[in-house]
This record gives structure tokens, sequence and C-alpha cells, in this order.
């Protein structure tokens, strides 16, 4: 049973879950978090969240049955699996004021 926390301010936070990984899948999971510049957490949330989909998509035969939130978790999934980019100076939009 995944716990729910709640934070300094009283917000819930998400719920967590406890996993156990041979060693080998962990040092996998590790590598693949630092390819892509993530927290390992970070990585198994990703992983899992895409592993989830297929498993609904191949075992599905009605779609109908995924809630309406399908949009958002395309959307939030988008942007989980985009690459990271630094930022180089400040943006080129943003002049600074000095003064003479």
């Amino acid at each position: 049973m995944a716990t729910r926390q709640t934070s300094a301010n009283g917000n819930p936070k998400s719920p967590r879950i406890q996993v156990v990984l041979p060693e080998e899948l962990c040092k996998r999971l590790s590598v693949l978090a630092d390819q892509e510049s993530r927290t390992v957490s970070n990585m198994a949330k990703v992983l899992i969240q895409q592993g989830v989909k297929l498993y609904e998509s191949k075992n599905s035969p009605d779609p109908s049955h995924v809630s309406s939130g399908v949009a958002t978790e395309k959307f939030r999934s988008a942007l989980e699996a985009q690459q990271t980019r630094r930022l180089r100076g400040a943006p080129r939009r943003f002049r600074l004021y000095r003064p003479s």
C-alpha cells in the first residue's frame, strides 16, 4: 500500500512506495538516470509510467476505460521524456541595466 505524507505547509505529497531491486537492475537504473541527467527515483518513475502505459495498451481491448486525464498524462510524459538542457549565461531577452 502506498503511503501518503504531508508537507510542512499541510498539503499532501505524492504517494510513496518502496521497491526492492536486484543489485544488477539497480546499477542499470543508475546508469540510465545518469545518461538522462535524472535522479534514480525520477528515472524509475518515468520507466514505471511507460511500462504501465504499455501494459494497459496491450491488455485493454476497450480504450474507453482509461480516465479522462489521458491528455494530461501524455503531456506530462512528453515533458519528462525531454532531455534536460543547460542554460548558458543570461537569456537574451533580458537586458541588464547598468547605471553609468
